[in-house]
């Protein structure tokens, strides 16, 4: 016999525990049900995994747990992005109140259609040199204006603000907050994108969102917002915050943060730090320039004490003495060249006058030469009557030949005089 439960009112309403109850055994007759579609979400934790499950073509999700009981009998390959179908059973957990999907086995379909479109946008961007290096620009060493976009009371607007004002604080925020899921998403970010990278203010811009799963994320791929970013002038900061799979806004920014906080720092310089980097360089300077003026004093220190220039008298008598050792060695060698020069001319004048034949004249002798200029030599040579030119030692004087006298007994003791 059924026991018909009459039903609730105002005045005889329901306990919870019973509408639970009615609620669990309602969901459990549905029993196990095959579905397909596409992970989303894949977090293991103590061998169990949770994760969601998204249809193919609705905007319809569900959340799954796989015991670790199932997970060893279903493939380990399984991933977020994976097509798959799986075998659900739901359960309602009365205790607490909430409704779970049990899945008791997956298996691979094939890769997801998300995943597939968003790979091959993925390797046409690359194709056209959006995610080269190259093309990066470098952030600016202390921006005036910062770029935001985020959600509106976002946790990520506040990490920003909140670690680059204790980082920099006079450092200037233009906040343009835009939906970060959804479909209003990629509109209202590309138009943030814009504005602000049409700002003479702006130096750099940050878009942050700080995570979620892979679902919540496309946005940030999509290929209208990407290429927007790559067109921008300003530099761009991509804080996601999404680690297992990066959108291809990380990909085509100028720089990757991996949460906004992290963003914030990698903005904005520390004023301590960079207050005590200035205060180690005018330490290093000044050491640097007192061991300098240090170095010069001590080589000045070294010149003076040179003898040169404590005294430099003392040069002047040290050459003052040489000079005049030289000056006197000089006057001796000169007076001894001199001297043997004057012996050795007074050696030649007495040679000169021994074999001159001036010194024969002066004893009284003359030369006597015929009208041709000849020496006589002969007696023969020089006839009666023929004139004679007779060289004294003191003058010349002429002659005429008379002939050879009357031949006398000759004086060995003075010699002949010629006639």
């Amino acid at each position: 016999m059924t026991i018909v439960t009459p039903p609730p009112t105002a005045e005889a309403p329901w306990p919870v525990g019973l509408l639970a109850g009615k609620v669990r055994d309602w969901i459990d007759r549905l029993g196990t049900a095959w579905v397909e579609g596409e992970i989303t979400q894949w977090n293991s934790s103590g061998g169990n995994v949770y994760g969601k499950l998204k249809d193919l073509e609705m905007d319809a999700t569900v959340s799954f747990s796989i015991w670790s009981s199932v997970r060893s009998k279903i493939p380990a390959d399984l991933k977020q992005g994976d097509r798959v179908i799986a075998a659900i059973k739901p359960n309602f957990w009365v205790k607490g109140g909430t409704l779970t999907m049990q899945v008791f086995d997956m298996r691979h379909v094939g890769l997801g259609d998300l995943l597939e479109r968003l790979e091959r946008l993925r390797h046409q961007l690359a194709s056209e040199g959006l995610f080269a290096p190259e093309r990066k620009r470098r952030l600016p060493f202390l921006p005036q204006c910062i770029g935001l976009v985020t959600g509106r009371d976002s946790d990520a607007e506040k990490d920003v603000l909140r670690n680059a004002q204790l980082r920099w604080p006079s450092v200037r925020f233009k906040t343009i907050h835009a939906a970060v899921q959804g479909e209003r998403m990629v509109g209202e970010v590309t138009s943030a994108i814009q504005r602000l990278d049409a700002d003479p203010e702006v130096d750099v811009i940050i878009v942050a969102r700080g995570g979620g799963d892979f679902q919540n994320l496309l946005g940030f791929s999509d290929e209208g917002l990407v290429r927007a970013a790559a067109a921008a002038t300003t530099p761009i900061v991509s804080a996601i915050g999404h680690e297992a799979d990066r959108p291809l806004l990380d990909e085509v920014a100028d720089l990757r943060a991996s949460t906004p906080t992290d963003a914030a720092k990698r903005v904005v310089p520390d004023v301590g730090e960079e207050l005590q980097r200035v205060q180690q360089a005018r330490s290093r300077l000044g050491t640097r320039l007192t061991s300098l003026i240090n170095h010069e004093i001590d080589r000045l220190g070294q010149l003076r004490s040179r003898p040169v220039l404590a005294n430099p008298q003392t040069l002047i008598d040290v050459r003052a003495d040489e000079l005049v050792r030289y000056v006197a060695r000089s006057e001796e060698l000169l007076h001894r060249v001199l001297e043997r020069s004057s012996t050795r001319v007074a050696e030649l004048t007495g040679h000169l006058r021994a074999l001159s034949p001036e010194s024969t004249l002066r004893r009284g002798y003359s030369i006597a030469q015929l009208p041709s200029g000849g020496v006589l030599r002969d007696a023969a040579e020089a006839p009666v009557g023929t004139p004679l030119l007779l060289t004294l030692a003191s003058g010349t004087l002429g002659a005429t030949s008379t002939g050879a006298p009357a031949v006398a007994a000759p004086d060995s003791s003075r010699p002949t005089p010629a006639r």
